[in-house]
């Protein structure tokens, strides 16, 4: 990407903000149009069930028990954006300043049930609060980002802070990334692809640069495939899967590969794949997501890094 004009810059952003949001769009995809976000929002998402005792492979490693793992991952690792709460980024981000941050400005624990109300995840900050800590910081915070739980009776309140946050925010020359989940009482299944695609469609109609979506799934159908109608029906908005659970790091790797060049989608959030591992192989394991992500690399390639094998070197 080598000259600005190629970057689509939303109409909301204002020409005295356009410089900015066009340095943050290069600095968080590296300057290749895609993303790779480290999650770490699961310190509330999923309180410490993420960072302590049993989890899909084993035993969570010691590592993980301490917050710090994850800024030490992100200040090592190849990512574009590590996400968190601000507050996370007020008490680490002195000592991990190099780090580029997405701020999350919503956030919700799991403890209350969909049985029991629909999820509503309220807006914790504001742009403003974000701009105030970016400035006296001198932190790089190219973005914020925020979660909305479509299909919740609570929608309306979701959308309504979603939609102003984007316009202060690209207002600032901020770039936004949506968190978009079908879930509620009247959602069947969360992970319908005709549903998935139309979550695409609503961060599309929001404004988001974006959108964070769950991987689809249907009985007897190629994932990869069914995935490229929620990458159209996004259009000008970048589509992201989460990763979800930890998984073998080869199976892993695949499925990325077969997200980002068959379904066409625009990058990867990662979370609990890096971090739920000790530090020199979550770093290892950022560059081998970044390598496919960013680098165009393949999934044999990729593995080499991941192994250890071959370091990954990004074109400047």
């Amino acid at each position: 990407m080598s000259d600005a004009a190629e970057i689509k810059i939303p109409l909301d952003v204002p020409q005295s903000a356009r410089e900015e949001y066009v340095k943050n769009f290069r600095l968080m995809t590296k300057s290749t149009g895609r993303l790779m976000l480290f999650a770490g929002d699961q310190k509330v998402e999923h309180l410490n069930d993420d960072f302590f005792g049993e989890y899909e492979l084993g035993r969570i490693p010691e590592d993980d028990a301490d917050p710090e793992h994850m800024f030490r991952i992100a200040s090592k690792g190849t990512i574009g954006v590590f996400a968190t709460q601000l507050g996370l980024i007020s008490m680490y981000g002195g000592d991990y300043p190099d780090i580029p941050y997405l701020v999350k400005l919503n956030s919700k624990t799991h403890l209350v049930k969909k049985s029991t109300q629909d999820p509503f995840s309220n807006q914790w900050l504001g742009v403003r609060n974000v701009i105030d800590v970016k400035r006296e910081a001198g932190l790089k915070i190219p973005a914020v980002g925020y979660t909305i739980y479509l299909g919740s009776t609570f929608e309306d309140r979701m959308l309504q802070q979603a939609a102003q946050l984007i316009a202060d925010a690209h207002g600032q020359g901020l770039l936004v990334v949506l968190w978009i989940y079908p879930r509620g009482k009247d959602v069947s299944d969360e992970k319908d692809p005709h549903l998935i695609a139309g979550a695409c469609g609503v961060a599309l109609a929001l404004g988001a640069d974006f959108v964070k979506v769950n991987y689809p799934k249907k009985e007897g159908e190629n994932s990869a495939e069914i995935f490229k109608e929620a990458v159209v029906a996004a259009g000008r908005t970048r589509v992201v899967a989460a990763g979800g659970s930890s998984t073998d790091a080869t199976a892993f790797l695949q499925r990325l590969h077969d997200q980002i060049h068959i379904a066409g989608a625009q990058g990867n959030a990662t979370g609990r794949n890096i971090h739920q591992k000790p530090l020199d192989e979550a770093v290892r394991m950022c560059d081998a997501i970044s390598a496919i992500t960013l680098a165009n690399m393949s999934v044999e390639e990729a593995a080499h890094i991941y192994q250890g094998d071959k370091c990954l070197t990004l074109q400047s």
